[in-house]
């Protein structure tokens, strides 16, 4: 046999990609650049996920396996559903620089990527194990975590590395090429959401306590921008480009709406809508009433508010509006200053709302008024992320509908 004739064979990709990268992805898109592409990246985003909430001091509550799932499967759907995005997003910045990859190549690259992201998620499942096994009740603060999170932070960087410059080989780009297309292809990117973000789903986070407890500081919400149509304000930066609602449907008793504040339309403000158009709104002895009628409440076990250093316990109310919306309301003062009010009349096209948090919350009942249709932004639906005052992650609060 001559020495032409002697095959040297290639070291797996797991080997390869972390000191030759470019050859790596060479090798994959001259073979099957589909092949195991939804795998990794699906393995990729679980491993963004779990290392992020221990990063954030989240060890603690991801011990239980129910947490565990929950994040596991979100980051798998997550890292999936990103990978198509960024293939046609890179795609596109590859080809504007003159690159020649299709859609097929850029997601294998990101996805072949993603192993150091995996093998950050082998290492906190491993992690979390033991400390489930060893019975640790407080790992966030163990220097065995923070040992973890230097560890993830690493490879978490060197995934990103990884892209660039398998991203670069796959366009045909040399090395600061490559960094200008992953800028670009980040800008892409941010474009190609803003119009999910304009007419679809709006983020939200809550800075106080006055929907508690529903709603609770630090509580990070999707908020649907179709539910209601669309006004000037459903824009980026909310251009006056026309006056009134597009497609518009009027919001229901019960529901959490974000608006813009009537006498400062800068500002959003969220709360809870009690009285629709028409309506005459009244506090008597800290009770609703509406049209002149009691709303339905019955008193159930106190909440416990922890979004201080010392827990305290307040008075909690279920309370049902006409059409049958229920939720919980707290009383924190005995005959508060908006306890007992004047008659309130909803004017046309306008609404009133209020905070679960009745003696903590700045509503219709003074500084805010009615709120017109118009300076409606969305419906709150669903808190994807939350963290108490402590920067802790409050794991069971994700993934829970707005009611």
């Amino acid at each position: 046999m001559t020495s032409a004739e002697v095959h040297v064979p290639h070291s797996s990709p797991w080997l390869s990609i972390w000191l030759k990268p470019r050859k790596t992805i060479e090798r994959i898109v001259a073979a099957n650049p589909r092949r195991h592409v939804l795998l990794l990246a699906g393995l990729g985003g679980m491993g963004t996920a779990i290392s992020f909430l221990i990063g954030v001091g989240a060890a603690t509550q991801l011990i239980d396996w129910h947490n565990l799932a929950s994040v596991a499967i979100a980051g798998l759907a997550l890292g999936v559903v990103s990978l198509y995005i960024k293939g046609l997003a890179y795609k596109w910045s590859g080809r504007i620089l003159g690159g020649r990859a299709s859609s097929v190549d850029v997601r294998a690259a990101f996805a072949w990527a993603a192993i150091p992201d995996i093998i950050a998620l082998a290492i906190c499942l491993v992690v979390l194990m033991g400390l489930k096994l060893a019975g640790i009740p407080r790992p966030a603060s163990g220097p065995l975590i923070l040992v973890v999170q230097g560890i993830t932070a690493v490879l978490g960087l060197w995934s990103s590395v990884a892209a660039i410059l398998m991203l670069g080989r796959v366009h045909g780009f040399g090395f600061w090429r490559a960094i200008v297309n992953f800028g670009l292809g980040t800008l892409l990117l941010l474009l190609l959401l803003l119009p999910f973000r304009t007419f679809l789903f709006h983020p939200f986070n809550i800075p106080s306590g006055a929907l508690q407890p529903t709603l609770l500081p630090g509580d990070y919400l999707v908020v649907s921008k179709f539910s209601y149509g669309y006004s000037h304000y459903s824009l980026p930066l909310s251009p006056p480009l026309f006056s009134g609602r597009i497609f518009a449907s009027e919001p229901e008793r019960g529901d959490i709406v974000v608006f813009r504040l009537p006498k400062d339309d800068s500002v959003d403000y969220i709360f809870r809508v009690v009285g629709l158009p028409g309506d005459r709104v009244q506090m008597i002895n800290g009770h609703l009433h509406i049209n002149g009628g009691p709303v339905k409440r019955e008193r159930i076990e106190d909440f416990i508010d922890t979004e201080e250093s010392q827990p305290r316990r307040v008075k909690r109310w279920r309370e049902t509006l006409p059409n049958g919306v229920s939720y919980s309301t707290l009383d924190l003062i005995d005959n508060g200053p908006h306890d007992n009010t004047r008659v309130y009349d909803v004017p046309p096209g306008q609404y009133f709302v209020m905070g679960d948090n009745r003696d903590n919350s700045n509503d219709s009942r003074q500084g805010v008024g009615t709120v017109p249709l118009e300076n409606l932004v969305g419906r709150a639906q669903i808190i994807y992320f939350s963290i108490d005052w402590r920067w802790r992650v409050r794991l069971d609060r994700i993934g829970l509908a707005v009611r």
